[in-house]
């Protein structure tokens, strides 16, 4: 698909871009990088390039197509598919999309194998993806079938239309329902971690008690499930955040978790539910993902049933973050 404009205000090329195609500058950025724009006829040219009036922009946005599947040895649950849009539930261990550190299949590999057209403005290694997991995390994803999809749910991570809600068990009960917000930057000491600073980027995280299961008789484990909601995307978020006020989520070594219970094999956080407005028909639509078998066994092992089943569904968690103004606020 070609698309043209005039320009009729003198702006950076990203900038101008940004507001015509309406897309996020990182997919903008994308665009110019794979010779995608030109301007003037001229290809090659910079994302601050200083635009000028009545010069003419053309962008050939990428056709869809199937792309030729790798060996995958997993398989993923489909929870909404249309022709538009794909919604999956992530399992732990997946990595979301390649780079050149990662030498195994990813989810991008798995949609190729299954043959699914996906959109492109990502570029060729992030087929079709709007957001992502961390490896370690389960839970929803949506996936973009279409470039015009895939703008439209971009925007929705912009103004914040489309979310996520949390499940996490924690190795000590939070006092209080609570939001944090701290700059998140690299750890400078490791550089596999990110840190709360004052010097990093904006990041905001609301922590809502669920269940704790410290009253219950004979159980040694004092765990909390809670919950989770993101304002800010930033890589780690709920794990440096936690580790910011001394909690940990379950099997999180590397933000501080020290339990040694042999059965906790990973990180027990889960993306639960998800919410967006279809790109296409413009409803608000909320999926719910299945557990993950081993964080399920776990919960059902240590908290009671009865409080499960009123607590952990898709009603219960939005009402938590209905309203949270009067919830403690913790700041760098």
């Amino acid at each position: 698909m070609t698309k043209e404009f005039i320009v009729d205000v003198a702006i950076r090329l990203d900038k101008f871009l940004s507001i015509k195609l309406q897309q996020n500058r990182n997919q903008i950025e994308q665009l110019i990088k794979k010779n995608f724009v030109r301007v003037s006829n001229k290809t090659n040219v910079k994302t601050g390039l200083k635009l000028k009036l009545n010069q003419i922009v053309t962008v050939n946005l990428p056709s869809i197509k199937k792309i030729p599947a790798q060996e995958v040895h997993f398989d993923i649950q489909i929870i909404f598919e249309d022709e538009y849009i794909l919604v999956i539930n992530k399992p732990c261990g997946v990595i979301v999309h390649g780079a050149p550190s990662v030498k195994e299949a990813t989810l991008v590999d798995w949609l190729k194998k299954k043959g699914i057209s996906l959109s492109t403005i990502s570029g060729e290694q992030r087929h079709g993806i709007v957001h992502r997991l961390d490896k370690g995390t389960s839970g929803l994803l949506v996936i973009a079938k279409t470039n015009e999809a895939h703008v439209k749910l971009s925007a929705q991570l912009e103004n914040k239309t489309m979310g996520r809600y949390y499940l996490a068990l924690s190795d000590i009960p939070l006092k209080e329902n609570l939001i944090v917000n701290r700059k998140i930057s690299r750890n400078v000491n490791n550089r596999l971690k990110m840190a709360v600073g004052t010097k990093g980027k904006h990041a905001k995280t609301a922590f809502a008690k669920l269940i704790s299961n410290k009253n219950i008789q004979n159980n040694s484990n004092k765990y909390e499930i809670i919950c989770a909601k993101l304002f800010t995307g930033r890589t780690h978020q709920i794990r440096v955040h936690l580790e910011s006020i001394n909690r940990h989520i379950l099997g999180d070594t590397l933000y501080g978790f020290k339990g040694n219970d042999s059965t906790i094999h990973r990180i027990y956080l889960h993306a639960y539910c998800l919410y967006l407005v279809h790109p296409v028909s413009n409803e608000l639509v909320t999926f719910v993902s299945d557990i993950p078998q081993d964080m399920l066994e776990l919960i059902n092992n240590n908290f009671e049933k009865e409080i499960i089943d009123k607590k952990i569904n898709k009603d219960y968690i939005i009402k938590c973050f209905c309203d949270t103004s009067s919830w403690l606020c913790i700041s760098n």
